[in-house]
């Protein structure tokens, strides 16, 4: 490990205000928290438990990296979630937003679909993607432009288990 970027505390305290500010984005509507799997999973279990109004929650799973610390550029659909869209607010869930390839071609996908809205979740932005379609309405932290593991974040599928983000020397 580089540096510890977020501890746990801080991601705590801000996954809290989150889940907060969500519910009191979406005060009325069916709401669908949707998350992009793997990397998002913690992250979403902890969200989900601090938005104080009903929502349903399923999942996408979707591969750009492989085994590579930078984005291949192509953005797999490998599971595609059995949850109706139709009429109801969907809020995807990212772990980190950084080419915005993922972000944008399900966010396409999505409003095929027929939801009232899609807004758009991330723990992590980057601030560097060139055209990104879904800008997220929700942004934990902003990131810094280093390759990032733990809370769910892995490379080459290690340091998952971390309960603090840091940052990796390539």
């Amino acid at each position: 490990m580089a540096r510890v970027v977020f501890t746990e505390a801080d991601i705590a305290r801000r996954v809290a205000e989150l889940g907060e500010e969500i519910g009191g984005h979406y005060r009325d509507g069916e709401l669908l928290v949707l998350g992009i799997l793997k990397s998002s999973f913690i992250f979403v279990a902890d969200l989900v438990r601090k938005i104080p109004r009903p929502h349903e929650i399923d999942f996408l799973i979707a591969a750009s990296y492989g085994d590579a610390s930078t984005s291949s550029g192509k953005v797999e659909l490998l599971y595609d979630g059995e949850t109706a869209l139709e009429g109801k607010h969907v809020l995807l869930v990212e772990d980190i937003v950084d080419s915005g390839n993922t972000l944008n071609r399900i966010g396409r996908l999505l409003r095929k679909r027929n939801p009232k809205t899609v807004e758009a979740c991330t723990l992590l932005h980057k601030h560097v993607a060139a055209e990104l379609e879904l800008v997220p309405r929700f942004v934990g932290f902003d990131a810094p432009p280093e390759f990032l593991v733990g809370y769910g974040l892995d490379y080459a599928e290690d340091f998952r288990h971390l309960p603090y983000i840091a940052s990796i020397e390539d």
